[in-house]
């Protein structure tokens, strides 16, 4: 099965909506990437100031090289120039052991 990596990122609220643009701005490009299978950015509806970056992979070793890539090191290098949007980090690591869709309609 899938594994699942979540970026939780600490983004002041005068800050959200910078890091809305910059990740609209990239769009698509990690969906180029060998075994990538899913995206979503989650942004927080409550007091928190956690956004949730959400990609799932098909094995550990598809994320690995999409981290190690030179893609990724130029869209980093990006944003680290435009100044920093968060205050912190933290990257989480799952293994999907059940998944369910809704049924085609």
């Amino acid at each position: 099965m899938s594994i699942v990596r979540i970026n939780a990122i600490t983004v002041p609220r005068d800050k959200a909506d910078e890091l809305e643009r910059r990740f609209a701005a990239r769009a698509g490009e990690v969906a180029s990437s060998p075994g990538f299978e899913a995206f979503e950015l989650l942004r927080p509806t409550d007091e928190r100031e956690e956004f949730l970056v959400y990609t799932r992979w098909r094995s550990e070793e598809d994320f690995d090289a999409w981290a190690n890539s030179a893609a990724f090191a130029t869209g980093h290098r990006a944003h680290a120039a435009e100044g920093p949007v968060s205050s912190q980090s933290a990257l989480w690591a799952f293994d999907v052991v059940q998944h369910e869709e809704a049924p085609t309609r």
